[in-house]
C-alpha cells in the first residue's frame, strides 16, 4: 500500500458523523476520502439526499469497530509492508522467484507448475 497510515478511531468518528449529523451538506462518506476509498466515497455523496449513505455509514462504523486491530491496520497501511521490515526474506524470495523462472525458461516445469510454486512462494 502507497497511502499513508489510518487512525481506526478518526475512521469510526467520521463514519459516525456521517450517520449522526443531518447537515445541509453532504457529510456521510467523508471516512470513505480518508481511508483512500475516493469512489466509494463519490457514491456515498451523489446518494446523499436518500437514507443510503447514512445506513451504509452506520455499517462502516459497527464494522471499523468490530473489526481486528490488525485487519484494519492491514487494510489501511498502519503496519509497514514485508518488503521493509524484512529485507533479507524479500531478497530471498526474489532468489526463488528468478531460478523458478528459469526452471520455466528452461522447460523443466510447466506453466502451471511454475504458477503453483510461484504462489507457494509469495504466501
Amino acid at each position: 500500500m502507497t497511502h499513508s497510515p489510518k487512525s481506526r478511531k478518526l475512521a469510526l468518528a467520521l463514519a459516525l458523523f456521517g450517520t449522526i449529523l443531518t447537515l445541509p451538506i453532504p457529510v456521510a462518506g467523508v471516512h470513505k476520502f480518508y481511508l483512500g476509498q475516493p469512489l466509494w466515497g463519490i457514491i456515498y455523496l451523489l446518494l446523499w439526499q436518500t437514507p443510503i449513505p447514512r445506513i451504509a455509514c452506520a455499517i462502516d462504523a459497527v464494522l471499523y469497530l468490530l473489526q481486528d486491530g490488525e485487519d484494519f491496520s492491514r487494510r489501511f497501511g498502519l503496519t509497514p509492508p514485508q518488503s521493509q521490515s524484512h529485507p533479507e526474506k524479500v531478497t530471498t524470495m526474489a532468489q526463488g522467484l528468478r531460478e523458478l523462472e528459469q526452471l520455466r525458461l528452461d522447460g523443466l516445469i510447466s506453466e502451471y507448475e511454475f504458477e503453483q510454486k510461484r504462489r507457494q512462494l509469495l504466501q
